[in-house]
């Protein structure tokens, strides 16, 4: 049976995850209207990982014995100005992923749940991976800046990114 402290915690990652799926589904449908199909295609798959995520959580509160309560959604932004400030966004919101997970080890810790520091181990090592993915995103972006051929080659490469649930 899971800590009650850890499981509102998870809880709140759930709804965390949940939240991160619909940002980026809402950037997708930003890069949409602007005609580059490879952004929104990045923000497509990032959607789904973020599902994944959240999914992975749900199913580990679950197998511990632990009650997961879903809450609502908030409501995402719409609109960016650029993708160099949708980027700037998804660097900043991965970054603020990473502290909540920082967080839920500090209480699994606290609570010398071990079981839950091992799962969480496996997302630390993704979130360096989501957090240095977004900022060569954004560093490419800003190395472009008001180039168009730039901007379309670098949406031509993004179009190639596909989902693949890791392996358990």
């Amino acid at each position: 049976m899971i800590n009650p402290k850890l499981e509102k915690a998870i809880n709140e990652q759930i709804n965390a995850e949940l939240y991160s799926a619909y940002l980026y589904l809402s950037m997708g449908a930003y890069f949409e209207e602007k005609g580059l199909a490879g952004f929104a295609n990045w923000m497509r798959v990032q959607f789904e990982e973020e599902q994944f995520h959240g999914l992975k959580f749900f199913g580990y509160l679950a197998e511990r014995g632990g009650r997961v309560l879903l809450d609502a959604i908030d409501k995402p932004e719409t609109e960016w100005d650029s993708p160099i400030a949708v980027f700037t966004e998804v660097v900043k919101h991965e970054a603020h992923v990473t502290s909540l997970i920082n967080n839920l080890i500090d209480i699994s810790i606290e609570e010398r749940d071990h079981a839950t520091k091992s799962f969480l181990n496996w997302f630390i090592d993704e979130q360096v991976e989501e957090e240095a993915a977004a900022a060569d995103i954004l560093n490419q972006l800003k190395l472009v800046e008001g180039d168009g051929r730039g901007l379309l080659m670098l949406d031509r490469e993004l179009a190639t990114r596909v989902f693949t649930p890791p392996v358990a």
